[in-house]
């Protein structure tokens, strides 16, 4: 089969920002997103910058088709200056976490259509169990012959911002002992997790083709890889992120994933052979981010040599320099080292429950706080 991809003359930008809707009082989830978008709807300039998702204790705030991480900052910061107070008045938070901490599966209603039901249908109890929430960051790209051997390439930096936003540790009342339950969780999903790193794009055309005719998936949209063209956009499109509580953390992972892929795409469009790593290095690299974060030591060689993430990531931000300065983003890019100075979300959250002798409902209000805070 033929897959048009709708290739960008420029390299931009579109952000999509999920949270879960927490109870002011209760710290729980609320099933409220449909009260939520009749409220902030009207208070929007543009009503499509705010969408539902899978779970109606969940809402996605996604940008306009942005040039630059700042623009792209602005245009969230715009939409959730008319969201919050709508949620204000409901007695509801914006939650920006991977997971949450203690709300139960059982208690959450699916949003209405046939999309969401075949889906669960499908998946039974793995379906159910998705109360996950994450950051989708689209980056254009202007030839669909480059877009697999950047993905391929790409996923040597899957570590890095998988530990950088890592922000569930926390399941059903339990510390899981990972960074990220929820980089394994929604792996369990068929047509979830890693890409296959093809070669060629023609390679992709026929995997897509067999997962059409053997019913995998009825629709492009339903491969879930964590990396992924979206070929109607023109677009490489990162999955990789648990769920964000501040713009400021959100502006420098954008910021470095916008980087990555501009530095990748006019490297290979050069000449360059780009670098990749056997699937076993990229498997092991999610599960050693996953369970470790910004203590992971990496695999960063098909050689098999190894460092830890952060000192690799420091090495990454002094290269990409250049690159954040072409694009507009480099105060963004350098604040990137911030999240392991003061703690990535993981981290603040069991430094929370620890002080606080395990209040779960403490941990919450922190995640709240801090996205209160950066909006000002």
């Amino acid at each position: 089969m033929r897959i048009d991809f709708r290739g960008s003359p420029e390299p931009t930008l579109g952000v999509e920002w999920e949270f879960a809707l927490v109870d002011r009082r209760t710290r729980d989830l609320r099933n409220d997103a449909s009260h939520l978008f009749a409220r902030a709807r009207p208070r929007l300039r543009d009503p499509s910058r705010l969408h539902q998702e899978m779970l109606r204790n969940t809402v996605e705030v996604v940008t306009d088709v942005c040039r630059t991480v700042p623009e792209a900052m602005a245009s969230l910061r715009e939409t959730l200056a008319a969201v919050v107070p709508a949620a204000d008045e409901l007695g509801l938070d914006l939650f920006g976490a991977g997971t949450h901490p203690f709300a139960s599966w059982t208690a959450q209603e699916l949003t209405e259509g046939h999309r969401y039901a075949e889906l669960i249908n499908r998946t039974q109890w793995w379906g159910r169990q998705m109360l996950i929430w994450g950051v989708h960051v689209h980056v254009g790209m202007p030839n669909r012959d480059r877009v697999m051997p950047v993905l391929s390439a790409l996923l040597n930096y899957y570590p890095h911002l998988q530990a950088l936003s890592a922000s569930s540790p926390i399941w059903a009342g339990v510390d899981t002992g990972y960074a990220s339950n929820r980089a394994l969780m929604f792996q369990q999903l068929p047509t979830a997790g890693l890409p296959f790193q093809f070669a060629t794009w023609a390679e992709f055309e026929s995997f897509a083709s067999d997962q059409l005719t053997t019913g995998v998936i009825d629709d492009l949209s339903e491969i879930r890889w964590d990396l992924r063209p979206a070929c109607h956009l023109g677009t490489l499109e990162n999955r990789v992120c648990d769920g964000i509580s501040t713009v400021e953390d959100l502006a420098g992972l954008t910021a470095l994933m916008h980087c990555l892929v501009v530095d990748l795409d006019t490297r290979l469009a050069a000449g360059e052979t780009l670098p990749s790593l056997p699937p076993w290095h990229v498997q092991e690299n999610k599960w050693r981010a996953a369970r470790y974060g910004l203590d992971a030591i990496v695999i960063v060689d098909a050689a098999s040599d190894e460092r830890l993430v952060t000192d690799d990531l420091a090495d990454l931000l002094v290269r990409l320099e250049p690159v954040a300065e072409r694009l507009g983003c480099s105060a963004e890019l350098a604040s990137v080292s911030d999240i392991p100075a003061r703690g990535a979300s993981y981290q603040r959250q069991r430094a929370v429950a620890e002080r606080t002798g395990g209040d779960l409902v403490a941990v919450v209000d922190s995640v709240v706080l801090e996205l209160r805070a950066g909006l000002g």
